[in-house]
């Protein structure tokens, strides 16, 4: 194993002094037995299991897997169980610092192994999606050619941050969240195991429970607030962590949410999902996680404006008006204050009746004019103001809606390709009832055709 991963200075020094090193540390698997979760990944002839040379005989050689998920899942763990049981060749790389010099080092190294004394190489990059999309073409050849066997980590969605040629050259393996099954199996390993806390204090119920909550599904946070909680505990001489204890050594529970990642554009997808479904309460609760995780508060109130012509629409008019304003105070005021104002605005428009009227009617008449359904505007509506209109017959027969008594005149505004045409289809909920009767009264007066 090459020393890039967990240097051999590190590994002594844990040797020397297991205490040195942070609890969440020491409880790493050491094989993927020990891997709590993800057993979906895990089964007899994965492709896990055959980094590690579980069946990895042969014909068929291991394959380059890209590993997706949220913090503390294991991506990390994985790689560092894979580098710990395997007899390859293991190279770390991680995207925040190295470059395609570092990866061409690799590879070069990879070569020289292959050739030289038929050793493989596996290289862990962590964080992938930060790699350029140059950095990312770098990989191929190497991968392609399995000069090396590539383990990738990312927090993203490799859909949009992986390019597609290293994409499907190898096999994407999505973690789940830690369940809390999962996490409380490891906290109570972890109180009693002599690589841990060796029994020094107890963990009660309600304490686990709550440092679960605390947890938010990342292993490694569970872990790092277990070992804090215990340090206070025993300095104040307890034998146990009480829920007081662990209160005061953690102040709030870790949100699920990375601002620049997948849960920025899923929480704020269940946010709006949530509005339309008129369900306020679930609107709420994402609200509160995007205020929480410290989204910009201009980007919940953009999203909250298009909500309301979106979904809400001419079913409640005032709803735009409401979250334009809210926008507007939000600029204007920031965060704490903000979280009232988005609070205000996300309940009127949970409320509020739904329409999406004006989305599908722009829909259609987009889509015509995409399939070139256009034609000449007709002459009787072209500009007259210039010298020599009248001679091209433009403005010639318009007849102003003004001067009649119903105020509608019975003339053709479309080109012709589109007189009969029908875009808006009004709903009768909330106030856009009284839309669809203009809208059939209009139509009705204009001599339209129905399609």
């Amino acid at each position: 194993m090459e020393p890039d991963l967990f240097t051999a200075a590190a590994e002594e020094r844990q040797e020397k002094d297991p205490a040195a090193s942070p609890l969440a540390v020491r409880m790493r698997p050491r094989t993927l037995d020990e891997v709590v979760g993800q057993q979906h990944l895990l089964k007899p002839g994965s492709p896990l299991r055959r980094l590690v040379g579980e069946g990895a005989g042969g014909p068929a050689g291991p394959s380059s897997v890209i590993l997706w998920g949220p913090p503390g899942t294991g991506k990390t763990t994985l790689a560092y169980v894979v580098s710990k049981a395997t007899d390859k060749r293991f190279v770390e790389l991680s995207a925040i610092t190295a470059g395609v010099k570092e990866v061409r080092a690799v590879i070069d190294g990879a070569r020289r192994a292959t050739g030289g004394y038929g050793k493989e190489t596996v290289l862990f990059l962590d964080e992938i999606h930060r790699f350029s999309k140059a950095q990312q073409d770098s990989l191929l050849p190497a991968v392609e050619n399995r000069w090396v066997t590539l383990i990738a980590a990312t927090t993203e969605n490799p859909y949009f941050s992986v390019i597609s040629p290293l994409l499907s050259r190898s096999l994407l393996l999505t973690l789940e969240p830690l369940t809390d099954d999962d996490l409380r199996g490891l906290l109570r390993r972890a109180v009693g195991d002599e690589r841990g806390l060796k029994g020094a204090v107890a963990l009660p119920e309600d304490t686990e429970e709550h440092l679960l909550r605390v947890a938010g599904g990342d292993a490694r946070r569970a872990l790092t607030a277990l070992e804090a909680a215990a340090g206070a505990a025993l300095d104040k001489g307890e034998t146990e962590i009480g829920l007081r204890t662990l209160e005061e050594t953690v102040d709030r529970a870790a949100v699920k949410y990375d601002r620049d990642g997948d849960q920025h554009y899923d929480v704020a997808s269940a946010l709006i999902k949530s509005i339309r479904g008129s369900d306020v309460d679930a609107a709420l609760h994402y609200l509160a996680r995007m205020i929480e995780a410290g989204e910009d508060p201009r980007f919940i109130a953009r999203r909250l404006m298009i909500s309301a012509s979106e979904d809400v629409g001419l079913a409640d008019p005032n709803a735009l008006p409401i979250a334009v304003a809210a926008a507007q105070a939000v600029a204007m005021i920031g965060f704490p204050e903000a979280a009232l104002t988005l609070s205000h605005a996300t309940i009127a428009l949970a409320l509020a009746p739904k329409s999406n009227s004006a989305t599908t009617a722009i829909g259609a008449a987009l889509g015509d004019v995409r399939k070139g359904m256009a034609g000449p505007v007709p002459r009787h509506l072209r500009d007259g103001h210039y010298k020599g209109a009248a001679d091209l017959g433009h403005a010639q027969g318009y007849v102003y809606p003004h001067d009649l008594p119903e105020g509608i005149a019975q003339q053709q505004y479309a080109p012709d390709a589109l007189k009969d045409r029908e875009y808006y289809t009004p709903t009768r909920h909330g106030a856009e009832a009284r839309y669809a009767d203009a809208v059939e009264w209009t139509r009705k007066h204009l001599g339209r055709k129905r399609p």
